[in-house]
């Protein structure tokens, strides 16, 4: 895919993550194709930090991978015993006390969490793999457009570990309790065309439509007034745990604070 960013001088550029900033959209890009965009510690604090990095002028971001593949998922060496040079490996991870496992845990989670803000719309472009943690990261997405060779699988499961950087909630609210089951438990792959069906995706369009078809989805977005769509993400992101008149509420008051703020009257 050519990169829709590669003109534009990056906000941020390493560990294997590129963020550009072109006035209201943002581009953050996985920039290691060699290891098909192998996630590491180090890449989700890049991850993390181009969250913190975006402007406020920023409404839409895309996350995309370079080369064939969105992302392979966890680094292999991570697996091995003595893991990667700098970071903890599973051996030492498994050793510590509980604090600090699941302090340890939620700081990897911190990389896939800022895409649900309500502030931003966050789109994932998807070819290739996305495997694992390349799976979850895609999920952490608002929206998946992907390419008709998308690979998406929840090996985890079959490594004898469960899907751990939140990429669980999404996929049963997208899939349901029992489909999602059966993806994360059997770790067999799902291709574009029941991505669609199942709701796991947007739209799957040809590898060679990708940009555009974000780069369209894009524009789209941003030709509604932000703070619409930001109540609007709002609203549909809590309905889930609100009963039918706490939603009814919400909206009441969601459309309350428009209508006053579209007639220039103050609360």
């Amino acid at each position: 895919m050519a990169s829709p960013d590669q003109d534009l001088a990056p906000v941020l550029d390493k560990d294997g993550v590129r963020l550009t900033v072109d006035d209201t959209l943002a581009t953050v890009t996985l920039t290691n194709p060699a290891k098909r965009n192998a996630q590491s510690p180090a890449l989700w604090r890049a991850l993390t930090e181009a969250g913190r990095l975006l402007p406020g002028s920023v409404r839409v971001v895309v996350l995309r991978g370079e080369g064939r593949s969105f992302s392979a998922g966890l680094d292999r060496q991570m697996f091995t015993p003595e893991g990667i040079p700098g970071e903890p490996s599973f051996i030492e991870l498994a050793r510590r006390d509980d604090a600090g496992l699941d302090a340890t845990i939620a700081e990897f989670q911190e990389a896939f969490t800022w895409w649900r803000r309500n502030d931003i719309v966050s789109i994932a472009a998807v070819q290739g793999h996305a495997i694992g943690a390349g799976f979850q990261l895609a999920l952490g997405c608002d929206l998946r457009v992907v390419a008709d060779d998308v690979q998406f699988a929840m090996r985890e499961t079959s490594l004898g570990l469960v899907p751990d950087l939140t990429g669980t909630h999404p996929l049963v609210g997208l899939v349901g309790y029992a489909r999602a089951l059966e993806i994360c438990a059997t770790g067999r792959f799902v291709g574009a065309a029941e991505a669609v069906a199942s709701g796991l995706a947007n739209v799957a369009v040809p590898g060679d439509q990708l940009d555009d078809a974000v780069r369209d989805l894009a524009s789209a977005l941003l030709g509604a007034p932000r703070d619409a769509v930001v109540e609007t993400k709002a609203l549909l992101r809590g309905a889930a745990d609100r009963t039918y008149d706490e939603q009814r509420a919400a909206e009441r008051a969601a459309q309350a604070r428009r209508l006053r703020d579209l007639a220039g009257v103050g609360e």
